[in-house]
């Protein structure tokens, strides 16, 4: 039996005993400086935990660091990232393009679909024995997708779409009907009309992007419809080899600067650890951090929590005594100083 909602008291979310995860600002500083070092030119740091996305919010993340800045000749850019929003990526590079002449992408590791697409705008994009592109195919999860069996809402992709159609085509080739007719049992036709639309906006998206610093209209077209078109899965493994065979600049990470963004990353995935404590079987607090940003001088990250508390009825999670929010770290007198910054 599940305990009722009043069973456990956890209004009070500055309890002593909550995990939290670490702040290793000296730590990342250090690792930075080090990399800037080898590099010879400035270095910015994009990185999202497992459970963080690429988001408008991060643009704004983004320009803390920059705001301040002189546009400089050279800028390189450490990405690692499951993907997100491809919108926030177009005006996250259009906001490094203001700020850069020329902008390198570092990717040791994942940088998947609209991770994808920022490193789509830089120059050049430096990629380690490791690394991961991925293809930029769109899913939508719409208010009217199908439900699953936690009761959510599912996400369709125009890919899967075009391949029920096409199967149906071979299978059904001397049949009556349309398959329409049997896809709309189980898809609203609204929800196919718009991951029709969205798989449009990232052809344009990608075009857009790749145009700050290609000319060849052909090019960046064909770039941009292998990338949403002509892989078997959204996170079809794009390794150097084949970014290189569809036309993107890229050159192999010099292997001391691989193995340095390698150890920092393991310092940011010491900071991006769950840190979940369970009061109960349906009560729990969740403290993490999401998404880090960081230049020399300043790291600004995006820290959920808050607590969760599960409804049996509904058969789902509810947040309850959210206190997210973006977070500014620079050095200080005493060591590093921490305060909230509000972004929204």
């Amino acid at each position: 039996m599940n305990a009722p909602d009043s069973a456990v008291d956890i209004t009070d979310t500055r309890l002593p005993f909550l995990k939290r995860p670490p702040v290793l600002f000296d730590k990342t500083q250090e690792a930075l400086a080090s990399i800037e070092k080898h590099l010879g030119a400035p270095v910015l740091v994009y990185w999202n935990s497992g459970g963080g996305a690429v988001c408008d919010n991060d643009v704004l993340g983004l320009y803390e660091l920059l705001h301040h800045s002189t546009r400089l000749e050279k800028v390189y850019i450490f990405i690692k990232s499951d993907g997100g929003n491809g919108q926030a990526s177009l005006r996250m590079v259009h906001l490094l393009r203001e700020f850069a002449d020329h902008l390198c992408a570092l990717v040791p590791l994942e940088c998947l679909s609209a991770a994808t697409m920022i490193a789509l705008g830089a120059d050049k994009i430096l990629m380690g024995p490791i690394a991961r592109l991925s293809a930029v195919d769109t899913s939508l999860r719409h208010d009217l997708s199908p439900l699953d069996r936690e009761n959510e809402r599912v996400s369709v992709s125009q890919n899967e779409v075009e391949r029920i159609l096409r199967s149906w085509k071979n299978i059904s080739a001397n049949a009556g009907g349309h398959p329409f007719e049997s896809l709309f049992q189980y898809v609203h036709p609204l929800v196919i009309g718009a991951v029709d639309r969205a798989s449009m906006l990232s052809i344009r998206l990608c075009e857009e992007i790749l145009a700050y610093h290609m000319t060849d209209m052909d090019a960046i077209r064909r770039i941009s419809n292998t990338l949403n078109s002509d892989y078997p899965a959204h996170s079809y493994p794009i390794t150097a080899r084949e970014a290189q065979r569809i036309g993107l600049n890229v050159e192999a990470l010099p292997s001391v600067v691989n193995d340095e963004l390698l150890a920092l990353n393991r310092l940011y995935s010491e900071m991006g650890q769950s840190a979940v404590t369970d009061f109960d079987e349906n009560n729990q607090h969740n403290n993490r951090i999401l998404n880090i940003l960081e230049r020399s001088g300043l790291q600004v990250f995006y820290q959920v929590d808050k607590d969760w508390r599960y409804r049996a009825e509904e058969r789902r999670w509810i947040s309850l005594n959210d206190e997210s929010s973006w977070h500014r770290v620079e050095p200080g007198v005493d060591g590093p100083k921490v305060s909230k910054i509000h972004i929204s």
